[in-house]
């Protein structure tokens, strides 16, 4: 069975991932850390993910790095984070994301 790679930038000074926030329909405050919140982004192509930085944050490029990662690996990391699911960049210019909500048993 081929391993499915995927690749997701990391801000160099922390290592967090990039993630999508979905925005909230109230003011409150940020949910308990026990909450998952974001969306975990994920490219096909190293070549995606560079253009998705390039296009939206032009001026910060430096400040990340982008790395593959394994299908298997993603639940792992899901969990550390506390991520609701990943978004799959599927056209970085534009952004045409695909969201997914994290189900452990299905991955």
């Amino acid at each position: 069975m081929l391993s499915q790679a995927y690749f997701l930038v990391r801000a160099i000074r922390d290592g967090r991932p990039l993630v999508a926030r979905p925005r909230s329909s109230s003011s409150a405050s940020d949910p308990p850390a026990t909450h998952p919140t974001g969306f975990l982004l994920l490219f096909r192509e190293k070549t995606d993910a560079m253009s998705y930085l390039n296009t939206h944050a032009g001026n910060l490029t430096q400040h990340f790095r982008t790395e593959s990662v394994e299908r298997t690996q993603i639940p792992d990391i899901l969990r550390r984070w506390n991520y609701r699911g990943v978004g799959l960049v599927e056209d970085p210019l534009v952004p045409q994301i695909d969201f997914l909500v994290h189900n452990i048993r299905s991955m």
